[in-house]
Protein backbone atom coordinates (compact mmCIF):
# COMPACT_ATOMS: atom_id res chain seq x y z
CA UNK A 1 0.00 0.00 0.00
CA UNK A 2 0.95 3.61 -0.89
CA UNK A 3 2.72 5.59 2.01
CA UNK A 4 0.97 9.34 2.27
CA UNK A 5 2.05 11.78 3.97
CA UNK A 6 1.96 15.96 4.31
CA UNK A 7 4.26 17.22 1.12
CA UNK A 8 6.37 18.82 4.03
CA UNK A 9 7.39 15.78 5.56
CA UNK A 10 8.48 14.44 2.08
CA UNK A 11 10.02 18.24 1.69
CA UNK A 12 11.71 17.24 4.57
CA UNK A 13 13.67 13.79 3.46
CA UNK A 14 14.19 15.45 0.15
CA UNK A 15 16.54 18.09 1.95
CA UNK A 16 18.08 15.63 3.98
CA UNK A 17 19.17 13.50 1.47
CA UNK A 18 20.62 16.18 -0.76
CA UNK A 19 22.60 17.57 2.36
CA UNK A 20 23.96 13.71 3.07
CA UNK A 21 24.95 13.75 -1.07
CA UNK A 22 26.65 17.15 -0.46
CA UNK A 23 29.09 16.18 2.27
CA UNK A 24 29.87 12.82 -0.09
CA UNK A 25 30.59 14.60 -3.16
CA UNK A 26 32.43 17.83 -1.66
CA UNK A 27 34.89 14.62 -0.85
CA UNK A 28 35.25 13.79 -4.65
CA UNK A 29 38.56 13.35 -6.24
CA UNK A 30 39.33 15.06 -9.74
CA UNK A 31 39.27 11.20 -11.56
CA UNK A 32 35.76 10.72 -9.51
CA UNK A 33 34.20 13.31 -11.73
CA UNK A 34 34.59 11.98 -14.45
CA UNK A 35 33.51 8.65 -14.04
CA UNK A 36 29.82 7.37 -15.50
CA UNK A 37 26.97 7.16 -12.99
CA UNK A 38 24.00 4.53 -13.46
CA UNK A 39 22.35 7.83 -15.53
CA UNK A 40 22.99 5.89 -18.76
CA UNK A 41 25.61 8.39 -20.84
CA UNK A 42 26.12 10.77 -17.90
CA UNK A 43 29.03 11.08 -15.51
CA UNK A 44 28.89 11.66 -11.95
CA UNK A 45 29.63 15.35 -12.48
CA UNK A 46 26.18 14.99 -15.08
CA UNK A 47 24.31 13.73 -12.61
CA UNK A 48 24.75 15.72 -9.63
CA UNK A 49 24.56 18.88 -12.44
CA UNK A 50 20.72 17.51 -13.23
CA UNK A 51 20.10 17.41 -10.00
CA UNK A 52 21.07 20.83 -9.04
CA UNK A 53 19.39 21.97 -12.07
CA UNK A 54 15.86 20.29 -11.13
CA UNK A 55 15.35 22.11 -7.82
CA UNK A 56 15.78 25.27 -9.01
CA UNK A 57 13.22 24.66 -12.22
CA UNK A 58 9.67 26.43 -11.22
CA UNK A 59 6.77 25.20 -13.82
CA UNK A 60 6.86 28.61 -15.51
CA UNK A 61 10.39 27.96 -16.05
CA UNK A 62 10.24 24.55 -17.34
CA UNK A 63 7.55 25.40 -19.69
CA UNK A 64 9.81 28.01 -21.51
CA UNK A 65 12.81 26.22 -21.27
CA UNK A 66 11.15 23.34 -22.89
CA UNK A 67 9.87 26.02 -25.58
CA UNK A 68 13.15 26.68 -26.19
CA UNK A 69 14.35 23.23 -26.58
CA UNK A 70 11.67 22.59 -29.13
CA UNK A 71 9.82 20.20 -26.79
CA UNK A 72 12.80 17.88 -26.90
CA UNK A 73 13.10 16.76 -23.22
CA UNK A 74 16.26 15.28 -23.63
CA UNK A 75 17.78 18.51 -25.27
CA UNK A 76 16.28 21.18 -22.38
CA UNK A 77 17.93 18.38 -19.89
CA UNK A 78 21.38 18.31 -21.28
CA UNK A 79 21.49 21.86 -21.86
CA UNK A 80 20.82 22.87 -18.45
CA UNK A 81 23.71 19.77 -17.61
CA UNK A 82 25.88 22.07 -19.83
CA UNK A 83 25.40 25.49 -18.40
CA UNK A 84 26.24 23.74 -14.83
CA UNK A 85 29.30 21.69 -15.47
CA UNK A 86 31.27 24.66 -17.10
CA UNK A 87 34.50 25.18 -14.94
CA UNK A 88 36.00 23.39 -12.33
CA UNK A 89 33.73 20.55 -10.47
CA UNK A 90 33.47 23.01 -7.94
CA UNK A 91 30.99 25.17 -9.87
CA UNK A 92 28.96 22.26 -9.81
CA UNK A 93 28.92 21.21 -6.24
CA UNK A 94 28.03 24.89 -5.40
CA UNK A 95 25.16 25.27 -7.52
CA UNK A 96 23.32 22.28 -6.20
CA UNK A 97 24.41 23.40 -2.47
CA UNK A 98 22.54 26.35 -3.00
CA UNK A 99 19.36 24.44 -3.91
CA UNK A 100 19.82 22.20 -0.54
CA UNK A 101 16.42 23.85 0.76
CA UNK A 102 14.88 24.87 -2.33
CA UNK A 103 11.06 23.52 -2.89
CA UNK A 104 11.24 24.77 -6.22
CA UNK A 105 10.76 21.95 -9.19
CA UNK A 106 8.84 20.98 -12.27
CA UNK A 107 5.62 19.55 -12.90
CA UNK A 108 4.72 16.42 -10.75
CA UNK A 109 3.79 15.73 -7.52
CA UNK A 110 6.43 16.12 -4.65
CA UNK A 111 7.10 12.31 -4.50
CA UNK A 112 8.86 12.42 -7.81
CA UNK A 113 11.20 14.26 -6.87
CA UNK A 114 12.20 12.44 -3.59
CA UNK A 115 12.28 9.43 -5.92
CA UNK A 116 14.47 11.72 -8.55
CA UNK A 117 16.78 12.50 -5.10
CA UNK A 118 17.16 9.34 -4.16
CA UNK A 119 17.70 7.38 -6.92
CA UNK A 120 20.28 9.94 -8.64
CA UNK A 121 22.40 10.08 -5.43
CA UNK A 122 22.51 6.33 -5.79
CA UNK A 123 23.46 6.38 -9.41
CA UNK A 124 26.37 9.04 -8.15
CA UNK A 125 27.70 6.64 -5.55
CA UNK A 126 27.29 3.14 -6.80
CA UNK A 127 29.75 3.52 -9.26
CA UNK A 128 32.14 5.28 -6.81
CA UNK A 129 31.52 2.86 -4.41
CA UNK A 130 30.05 4.82 -1.50
CA UNK A 131 27.85 3.08 0.58
CA UNK A 132 24.43 5.73 2.17
CA UNK A 133 21.79 4.46 4.34
CA UNK A 134 18.90 5.90 2.89
CA UNK A 135 15.88 5.78 5.12
CA UNK A 136 13.81 3.56 5.26
CA UNK A 137 10.83 5.88 4.93
CA UNK A 138 12.35 7.62 1.99
CA UNK A 139 12.74 3.99 0.02
CA UNK A 140 9.12 3.05 0.73
CA UNK A 141 7.75 5.90 -0.71
CA UNK A 142 10.33 5.96 -3.76
CA UNK A 143 8.87 2.65 -4.79
CA UNK A 144 5.39 2.79 -4.19
CA UNK A 145 5.39 5.71 -6.36
CA UNK A 146 7.72 4.59 -9.07
CA UNK A 147 5.96 1.17 -9.05
CA UNK A 148 2.33 2.60 -9.45
CA UNK A 149 3.43 5.25 -12.36
CA UNK A 150 4.65 4.95 -15.94
CA UNK A 151 6.09 8.81 -15.79
CA UNK A 152 8.89 8.97 -17.70
CA UNK A 153 10.99 5.81 -16.04
CA UNK A 154 8.05 2.99 -17.04
CA UNK A 155 7.89 1.38 -13.29
CA UNK A 156 4.55 0.40 -13.65
CA UNK A 157 4.91 -1.37 -17.35
CA UNK A 158 8.59 -2.99 -15.90
CA UNK A 159 7.34 -4.72 -13.08
CA UNK A 160 3.85 -6.07 -13.88
CA UNK A 161 2.91 -9.71 -13.54
CA UNK A 162 5.64 -9.50 -10.93
CA UNK A 163 5.25 -9.59 -6.90
CA UNK A 164 8.46 -7.97 -5.43
CA UNK A 165 9.50 -8.50 -1.91
CA UNK A 166 11.95 -6.62 -0.01
CA UNK A 167 14.14 -8.68 2.51
CA UNK A 168 15.10 -5.66 4.57
CA UNK A 169 12.10 -3.71 4.79
CA UNK A 170 8.15 -4.45 5.10
CA UNK A 171 7.28 -3.69 2.06
CA UNK A 172 6.30 -5.88 -1.37
CA UNK A 173 4.62 -4.81 -4.46
CA UNK A 174 2.05 -7.41 -6.60
CA UNK A 175 0.24 -10.82 -6.19
CA UNK A 176 2.06 -13.71 -5.74
CA UNK A 177 2.19 -16.07 -8.53
CA UNK A 178 3.50 -19.45 -10.10
CA UNK A 179 7.56 -18.12 -11.14
CA UNK A 180 6.89 -14.14 -10.84
CA UNK A 181 8.69 -13.20 -7.65
CA UNK A 182 11.34 -11.45 -6.74
CA UNK A 183 12.92 -10.73 -3.62
CA UNK A 184 16.25 -8.24 -2.10
CA UNK A 185 17.49 -5.38 -0.33
CA UNK A 186 14.76 -2.53 -0.95
CA UNK A 187 17.26 0.00 -2.16
CA UNK A 188 18.00 -2.99 -5.03
CA UNK A 189 14.36 -3.45 -5.48
CA UNK A 190 13.99 0.75 -6.52
CA UNK A 191 16.84 0.87 -8.38
CA UNK A 192 15.43 -2.37 -10.80
CA UNK A 193 12.34 -0.50 -10.89
CA UNK A 194 13.64 2.72 -11.95
CA UNK A 195 15.19 1.09 -14.63
CA UNK A 196 18.93 0.13 -13.29
CA UNK A 197 20.68 -2.68 -14.01
CA UNK A 198 23.08 -2.13 -11.19
CA UNK A 199 20.02 -3.31 -8.72
CA UNK A 200 19.80 -6.76 -9.89
CA UNK A 201 22.77 -8.49 -8.69
CA UNK A 202 21.65 -8.66 -4.96
CA UNK A 203 17.99 -10.00 -6.34
CA UNK A 204 17.14 -13.38 -6.39
CA UNK A 205 13.74 -15.56 -7.58
CA UNK A 206 12.11 -16.84 -10.60
CA UNK A 207 11.17 -13.79 -11.58
CA UNK A 208 14.47 -11.68 -11.78
CA UNK A 209 15.04 -13.38 -15.49
CA UNK A 210 11.68 -11.47 -16.64
CA UNK A 211 12.15 -7.98 -14.98
CA UNK A 212 16.36 -8.33 -16.40
CA UNK A 213 14.57 -8.65 -19.96
CA UNK A 214 12.62 -5.26 -19.40
CA UNK A 215 15.54 -3.38 -18.03
CA UNK A 216 17.32 -1.19 -20.51
CA UNK A 217 20.47 -3.09 -22.21
CA UNK A 218 23.18 -0.18 -20.61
Amino acid sequence: MATRSDPSETWALIHAERRALLADVQQLTPEQWVVFSLCAGRTVRDTLAHLAATARMTPPAFFAKLARARFRFDVMTDREIHELTRGRPATTVNAFAAQIDSTDHPPGPVESWLGETVVHAEDIRRPLGIAHEYPQEALIRCADFYRGTNLLIGGKKRIAGLQLTATDAAWSAGEPAEGNGVSGPLLDLLLVIAGRRAGLAELTGPGVATLAERLPAH
